[in-house]
């Protein structure tokens, strides 16, 4: 009897410690999507200049509405959901983005547009909490890969902002939002089946974790003084990396407009390299993550594109599409492993850790947009750049980050 039991119980081990890849999938999809609708956002800033007249400084406020909104109440969601959370919140927040694309396609003015962008960024601060414990429940003993491929669906989504504005905003202008409508319908479609193995499955871990509670089995915290510590230089990370993503994901395509006469067209393509590099780095990252841990791959990604930040104002036009490519990969290899990081610092606290990170980053890159869309506007794109160039260099903090907590 108690040989059948120990086997029963080393399947259910087994099971816990298995990659529900199916989920991992439909999940990253959905991530995709949501970002994807964000990105029209941005992808529509080159037609809503001409069209509504805007300036550099109140294209820097959409950014800003948009990511603030998300950042703000992305923690919010995450600390309610880690004590009661809520899988029907999935489906409502796309439905919220729902509403923001048609808000996009319609509004006359920029308030109206603003209000618009309110919609999409309620809509995503809901999803991503939610969304990354589905992951940390599907993830099995592979976190750092698993919260990768979660990524490296946004990250996707983001990407396709550039071939956006160059297929559909360009010719069909500001109504062209529309057709983000059919991504949030999607995205419901496939959250209505994820929704119940999310029920089923936090049901089974909210169990196991009492009853290891019980036994005194659950793996101790860390003092809050030493988890403040790390949660303050993973900020510093954040901000770093934020920044210099709201500088290129902003106003770069109009700085090689201006510094090297290309067209609004032709603009888009370094941006879209930078982009496209970024998914693949997202990805590898979280494998590699896994094997030499969390704090070298921060370390890894951060100080190493330093030194391809610093080069990228001062090249040719020839040099900036290679440069760009690795710039991106490398930055974006420890995205999603300081999002395990801070899980894993805050254990029980999935949610919190998730939008504190995610809506750190979020939050950080539009109030760089607002801030470096002024500077813009006082000063020059080049000087922009030339002083943006400098911030992965705030990743030496890492070096003080507290070993691995796995």
């Amino acid at each position: 009897m108690s040989t059948q039991l120990g086997v029963a119980g080393a399947r259910s081990e087994a099971v816990k410690s298995a990659t529900v890849y199916a989920i991992l999938v439909a999940i990253s999809s959905v991530h995709l999507m949501n970002d994807m609708m964000q990105s029209v956002v941005t992808a529509l800033f080159p037609v809503l200049k001409n069209s509504l007249q805007l300036s550099l400084a109140q294209i820097g406020w959409i950014a800003f509405t948009l990511n603030m909104t998300s950042s703000v109440l992305q923690p919010v969601v995450g600390l309610v959901s880690d004590k009661r959370p809520a899988p029907w919140m999935l489906p409502v927040g796309m439905f919220c983005s729902l509403l923001g694309m048609i808000g996009l396609a319609l509004a006359p003015n920029f308030y109206l547009l603003l209000l618009a962008v309110v919609f999409v960024g309620f809509g995503s601060a809901v999803f991503h909490p939610e969304g990354s414990r589905v992951v940390h429940l599907a993830a099995g003993n592979r976190r750092a890969f698993s919260q990768s491929i979660y990524q490296v669906g946004g990250n996707f989504g983001h990407m396709l902002g550039p071939l956006m504005t160059m297929a559909i905003f360009l010719p069909l202008g500001q109504k062209g939002a529309m057709w983000g409508t059919l991504l949030a319908v999607t995205a419901i479609l496939i959250l209505m089946k994820v929704v119940p193995w999310y029920k089923t499955n936090l049901a089974l871990h909210n169990g196991s974790m009492q009853k290891k509670k019980a036994a005194g089995q659950a793996k101790p915290e860390l003092s809050a003084k030493v988890v403040g510590f790390a949660l303050a230089i993973l900020v510093a990370i954040v901000f770093a990396r934020s920044w210099y993503g709201a500088a290129i994901g902003n106003f770069y395509q109009f700085y090689v407009e201006d510094m090297y006469g290309l067209s609004i067209k032709a603009a888009q393509v370094p941006l879209f390299l930078f982009l496209a590099a970024g998914v693949a780095g997202t990805f590898f990252g979280g494998m590699l993550a896994d094997k030499i841990g969390r704090k070298k791959m921060m370390l890894i990604s951060i100080l190493g594109a330093a030194p391809f930040a610093l080069l990228l104002p001062h090249l040719p036009i020839a040099w900036v599409y290679p440069l760009i490519v690795v710039l991106g990969f490398i930055l974006q290899s420890g995205f999603s492993v300081s999002v395990v990081y801070a899980q894993e610092l805050m254990p029980g606290k999935v949610g919190t850790a998730s939008g504190l990170i995610t809506g750190l980053a979020f939050g950080m890159g539009g109030l760089g947009a607002v801030v470096l869309g002024y500077l813009a506007d006082a000063h020059t794109l080049s000087y922009i750049m030339g002083l943006c160039s400098a911030l992965p260099l705030i990743g030496l903090l890492a070096l003080l980050l507290p070993k691995d907590r796995r």
